[in-house]
C-alpha cells in the first residue's frame, strides 16, 4: 500500500465514524478534552490534509497556517463532504514531489521558522500518523461521552500495533 492508498483508507475510516455521529455528539464539549469537541479533532485532521494539498500552489507546506473551517467542526455531514474532497485531491498528488516544510517549534511570535526538505509521500505519511493519533483521542472521547456509538476497535491504532496484536493472538 502506498501513501495515497493509506490516505484513502484512513479517510474511509473517518467517514464511517462521522456517519454514526449526530451533530450533538460531534459538537459536545468534553471534559476529557478540556472543553474541546470531537468535531474540533476532526477539523484539525482536515486542516493538516488541506495544508498539504496546497503544496501544488507553492511547493511549500506550512501546517501552522490552517484555515480552521468552523463548519467542519460543528457539522459532521459537512465534514464528510470535505474529507471526500481531500480523498480526491490526494489521489492526484505526486508522492515523489519534493516539497519544503515550514517548521514551527516555538510559540514565540518572533521565532525563526526553519524550512525542512521533504516529499509529498513523506507528508502524506505524517498526515496519516497524525490522523491515527487524533482518532485515538476521538475514540477515548466517544467512550466517555457516547458509549453507545459503535467504534471499530482498530480505529486510532497504528497498523504496526494491529499486526503485533494479530501475531500475539496466533502464538
Amino acid at each position: 500500500m502506498n501513501c495515497k492508498q493509506g490516505t484513502s483508507l484512513i479517510i474511509e475510516q473517518m467517514i464511517d465514524l462521522l456517519e454514526k455521529l449526530s451533530s450533538e455528539q460531534y459538537g459536545q464539549p468534553l471534559k476529557l478534552f478540556n472543553g474541546s469537541t470531537i468535531g474540533q479533532h476532526f477539523r484539525h485532521i482536515f486542516d493538516c490534509y488541506k495544508c498539504l494539498h496546497r503544496v501544488a500552489e507553492s511547493g511549500r507546506v506550512d501546517y501552522a497556517k490552517r484555515e480552521r473551517d468552523i463548519l467542519i467542526e460543528t457539522n459532521p455531514t459537512h465534514a464528510i463532504d470535505k474529507f471526500m474532497e481531500v480523498k480526491q485531491n490526494c489521489a492526484s498528488l505526486d508522492e515523489e514531489l519534493a516539497v519544503e516544510i515550514v517548521a514551527d517549534f516555538s510559540s514565540d511570535l518572533n521565532s525563526a521558522r526553519p524550512v525542512v526538505r521533504s516529499t509529498v509521500g513523506r507528508e502524506l505519511m505524517y498526515a496519516y500518523d497524525h490522523a491515527v493519533h487524533h482518532l485515538a483521542m476521538i475514540k477515548m472521547g466517544l467512550k466517555e461521552a457516547c458509549p453507545k456509538v459503535q467504534v471499530d476497535k482498530n480505529l486510532g491504532v497504528a497498523p504496526s500495533t494491529v499486526k503485533h496484536w494479530m501475531q500475539k493472538a496466533k502464538s
